[in-house]
This record gives C-alpha cells, sequence and structure tokens, in this order.
C-alpha cells in the first residue's frame, strides 16, 4: 500500500536541473521533488510519496488527509 501525505509548498526552485520544492507538513519543512507535477506554485498542496510529489491535491483535501491522519493517531509520528 502507498501512502502519500499531502504538504504544502513554501518554496520552488531547480537543482541540477529538476523541479524541486520546500515542502511544510504541518511545521516540519522537507526538501521534495516536484518535477512530476511541473504546474505546482508556492502555496499549492501536493501529496507527496517518499520525498516525491505524486499529485496536486487542493487544500480541502489536504485538510481531510491531515484530519484522517490525526484521527488514526499518526499526525504525531509523521512530525518525528
Amino acid at each position: 500500500m502507498c501512502l502519500g501525505i499531502p504538504g504544502k509548498v513554501v518554496e520552488v526552485y531547480r537543482e541540477h536541473d529538476l523541479l524541486m520544492g520546500k515542502v511544510d507538513f504541518g511545521g516540519v519543512c522537507k526538501r521534495v521533488c516536484l518535477e512530476t507535477v511541473p504546474e505546482i506554485a508556492v502555496g499549492d498542496y501536493a501529496l507527496i510519496h517518499v520525498g516525491f510529489a505524486i499529485s496536486r491535491i487542493d487544500e480541502e483535501e489536504a485538510r481531510r488527509v491531515f484530519a484522517l491522519l490525526e484521527e488514526m493517531g499518526e499526525l504525531d509520528d509523521l512530525n518525528r
């Protein structure tokens, strides 16, 4: 099973000719490859799996996923 976690893009840049970004996961920022979602922009949300953006999602969908993870008690594990 594949689990994608939503994050908010706070920075977009090129690194070694790859589209990369800084993504905020509820206060924890990580470096993510955005090459598969070239239309992404700062302020957008993306679904991330093992450091790669797999799709762009809207803010409401991101909130639903965060609420589900929190309900399952998994949100704290993500921030470690």
